[in-house]
């Protein structure tokens, strides 16, 4: 089980705290005990032991929308991560929640996601069918509890078990047959998963939402997949629009679209931080486990927000994602991945050595299903670029002569 933190010699917090805060001095503590930092409080120390593993770094190479070599101003992974992380540091301090909290869980909730976002995603999941499935959500706190290797004494980062609960309940009180990671962690601590997750947790999840409505829309307008009129069709951008005008006057299309998306972005915040404090006056919570017990979502939009941003969404799905270009990608993503899958688990020495190693200990020789995580595991730690090569010198007879 967790053991709770041990508490150290300094302030705890910088800014004064609600009682519905999740405060690093009374944390649940870490699955393996070990000391504290004397200086730091240990959701800052998770934060950065996230940002100092090899899973965040591989975030540079990693698809948001478009692949890494389509243009070097598209979002990625880790910009669209940071851009979360920010946006969720704001509305935890506006809530008066703890921000490194909220921080840590933002910058870790997309660590497992696959090369070439969710279409190399839904590509690796129909592969695994028969082996257990997978998930991005649950690869992210796979890469947190077993894949990351920094420690002598155990595998994984053992972050608190706050920031766990965070990365696990992402979208709410997790249901349904629990998926490898979160089985495993399950044995060593009881992350309450029917429970909503903390305020911190919260933010950081809804933060993400307001994070990629509102960058796809830029990178949209820069890949010319649909137009700035075209857009005065969603409510939220036309206000947002109207108000850009209204303010600045007549602007070039460039300065329109960033005035545009602060504008989305302001008021997609204000209105969550309204829609927040309404709850949180109706329940009255006196404590972090009143969020949790509180039977719904307490950091959201408002239900004519909710109606606008799912305006906005749907037009995103037709237009930019399910986008002729988009369908193109996913042939050859099909076939990368699939390729690579197929290659490693009928023959797992073409791996790596380190990746050999893994498949032995975990009984991969005997078992197709433990060979099949690792294979996944794999793959899913890749970058685009690296996904692309090893497929480009695995199948391309060439390759070796360009």
């Amino acid at each position: 089980m967790a053991k709770p933190v041990q508490q150290a010699s300094y302030n705890y917090c910088a800014l004064p705290l609600a009682s519905y805060a999740c405060r690093p001095d009374q944390s649940r503590g870490r699955v393996h005990d070990e000391p504290e930092s004397r200086y730091r409080t240990p959701f800052q120390r998770d934060r950065d032991r996230i940002i100092h593993s090899s899973a965040f770094r591989r975030l540079k190479y990693k698809t948001q929308v478009f692949v890494y070599h389509e243009g070097d101003h598209y979002r990625t992974r880790l910009t669209h991560t940071l851009e979360v992380s920010q946006i969720a540091r704001t509305l935890a301090r506006a809530l008066m929640v703890n921000e490194d909290l909220a921080e840590a869980i933002a910058l870790a909730h997309d660590l497992g996601h696959t090369p070439f976002a969710h279409i190399g995603e839904e590509y690796l999941a129909k592969c695994m069918e028969p082996y257990g499935g997978f998930d991005h959500n649950d690869q992210s706190l796979r890469v947190l509890t077993t894949l990351e290797r920094k420690y002598p004494k155990w595998n994984g980062l053992n972050l608190t078990w706050e920031t766990l609960e965070g990365v696990v309940k992402h979208n709410g009180p997790y249901t349904g047959k629990p998926h490898i990671a979160v089985r495993e962690l399950q044995t060593k601590t009881d992350l309450q998963l029917k429970t909503y997750a903390s305020m911190e947790a919260q933010a950081a999840a809804i933060s993400d939402d307001i994070a990629y409505n509102n960058h796809d829309v830029e990178d949209g307008l820069r890949a010319r997949m649909f137009t700035l009129e075209e857009l005065e069709d969603i409510p939220l951008l036309r206000e947002a629009m109207q108000r850009v005008r209204s303010n600045h006057g007549e602007l070039s299309e460039h300065y329109v679209v960033q005035e545009t998306v602060r504008e989305m972005i302001g008021a997609m915040v204000e209105d969550v931080l309204a829609e927040s404090n309404k709850r949180l006056q109706k329940i009255n919570p006196q404590n972090p486990d009143d969020i949790r017990k509180a039977g719904q979502q307490i950091v959201a939009f408002s239900d004519d927000m909710k109606d606008k941003v799912d305006a906005l969404r749907d037009f995103l799905f037709e237009r930019m994602y399910r986008h002729y270009t988009m369908k193109r990608l996913w042939l050859k993503v099909e076939r990368i991945v699939t390729d690579l899958f197929t290659a490693f688990t009928k023959n797992y020495k073409l791996l790596p050595d380190p990746w050999q190693k893994r498949v032995e200990e975990a009984g991969g020789l005997q078992d197709e299903k433990a060979l099949a995580r690792v294979v996944a595991d794999y793959i899913a730690g890749m970058t685009d670029r690296y996904a692309i090569r090893e497929h480009e010198k695995m199948f391309d007879i060439y390759w070796d002569h360009r």
